[in-house]
């Protein structure tokens, strides 16, 4: 996929005082902001301890934002909101290597799926980030976690535990100034990879010469049909779309920006939503590990602006007055 990019400024912002994390709609400093287009203008307070108050037309909204989050922040002016969405298939697993089955099966990346993480954090290091959402398995929370390490703006990825009331209280953040240099991990086992049953450790060649090549072709590669115990790309996808729905789309719509690192299958189901694609076209959807891909989110719509190709090159941060915007900011505070 090639990137695109809008050639078009969508209008200007007026900056008073000082941002405290430019670009980010989860995390503000003691500031005001004054976005002015065409069609509208937005005046966002900014005012510290995680308070952001947008004022646009007539209507007001204060709302609190906590980077541990899980749910929707209302907003009044959700047809103006733009935000990003990054989407990342883990880097290769030590399964990939061996040609396996690998499903549910736990295993973690190679010494080539940890550069290739590396690799796509480079790829979106200018990019903000808010959220970060992975499946439970140790190759996509890997992942993420390497991508983190090379994005610019230096915050530390955490994941969150809420397994139960204590596993919560200890796993507590005291520090104002540390959680506001922190990004909350959310790991969910919907974005799991889809669980290939009785092939789980078996070698794809030899499994084809035990069930036929065509019979492995159809478990594989179509739409609704599983393998022995195992699940269907449908049935993945209905697990995988219904969690992106409820709780990483409303990040989106609230302003949030957010990364999912997760799984072939599971990010094609979610790709097939993004896109309205049918059966026929998903099937045939294929995903590189470690290969980051943009979509922006604006005015209820996604729009695919296909991988960043590196930090160097300035049209990659032209598909957003947004993002151009918080490559900016971050450049200064780098140089």
């Amino acid at each position: 996929m090639v990137a695109a990019a809008f050639r078009h400024p969508v209008g200007i912002i007026q900056l008073h005082g000082s941002l405290s994390d430019a670009g980010s709609a989860s995390k503000c400093g003691h500031s005001s902001f004054r976005f002015i287009s065409k069609n509208f203008a937005v005046d966002v307070a900014l005012l510290g301890k995680g308070h952001c108050s947008y004022r646009q037309g007539q209507q007001h909204v204060v709302r609190a934002l906590s980077s541990q989050a899980q749910t929707t922040c209302p907003s009044s002016s959700s047809s103006h909101v733009e935000s990003a969405l990054i989407l990342i298939r883990h880097g290769e697993s030590m399964w990939n290597e061996k040609n396996l089955f690998t499903g549910c099966v736990d295993v973690p990346l190679t010494k080539r799926g940890v550069d290739e993480a590396i690799e796509a954090g480079k790829r979106i290091s200018n990019i903000p980030v808010d959220m970060i959402y992975t499946s439970s398995l140790i190759r996509a929370q890997m992942t993420a976690m390497l991508t983190m390490t090379q994005h610019h703006c230096k915050k530390v990825p955490i994941i969150m535990h809420n397994e139960n009331r204590q596993a919560k209280s200890w796993s507590q953040i005291y520090s104002e100034d540390t959680e506001k240099q922190s990004i909350p991990v959310i790991t969910a086992w919907q974005l799991n990879e889809r669980m290939y049953g009785e092939l789980q450790g078996l070698n794809k060649l030899e499994t084809a010469e035990r069930y036929g090549k065509e019979q492995v072709h159809e478990w594989r590669r179509s739409y609704n049909s599983p393998p022995p115990n195992g699940e269907s790309l449908e049935m993945c996808s209905h697990r995988a779309v219904a969690y992106f729905k409820d709780h990483i789309q409303p990040q989106l719509q609230s302003g949030r920006h957010v990364m999912v690192a997760a799984h072939g299958n599971s990010l094609r189901s979610i790709i097939m939503y993004l896109e309205n694609l049918t059966s026929l076209e998903v099937v045939n959807l294929e995903l590189p590990t470690g290969l980051p891909l943009l979509y922006i989110y604006k005015e209820g719509k996604f729009m695919r602006r296909g991988s960043p190709v590196g930090p160097t090159e300035a049209g990659v941060y032209a598909y957003t007055e947004s993002l151009a915007l918080y490559k900016q900011t971050l450049d200064e505070k780098l140089y």
